[in-house]
């Protein structure tokens, strides 16, 4: 079974992007997530992104996500109209690759790679 991924777009209203990220910071990983990224795509401007174990766990926490995001709704800028304040997308992961450098130069165990 594929494992899936579930990405999210986020515009924070400006004055409110600390509460945006403390907020981020305490939010409870459903059942399912391998694991969770939000990074900063630009002048209040995020993106979350989460891996999880297979549809079924996404489907499965929908209700829980959107409790969340109506914590934060009003801190959050509308995107579009047929948006909303959210931009999301999922799927299933085709390509699924790490790489082994941890600083430029360098590998997990220190050395120069070569």
């Amino acid at each position: 079974m594929p494992k899936f991924i579930s990405v999210v777009k986020y515009q924070v209203k400006t004055g409110e992007e600390q509460n945006f990220i403390e907020s981020m910071r305490k939010f409870q990983l459903p059942d399912g997530v391998i694991y969770r990224k939000v990074i900063n795509t630009g002048d209040n401007s995020y993106c979350g992104i989460m891996e999880w174990a297979n549809e079924e766990s996404l489907a499965n926490a929908r209700p829980q996500m959107i409790a969340f995001l109506d914590t934060i709704r009003d801190i959050l800028d509308e995107i579009s109209d047929d948006l909303g304040v959210t931009d999301p997308a999922s799927g299933s992961l085709i390509i699924d690759q790490s790489g082994l450098v941890t600083e430029p130069g360098k590998t997990i165990s220190g050395k120069i790679k070569a």
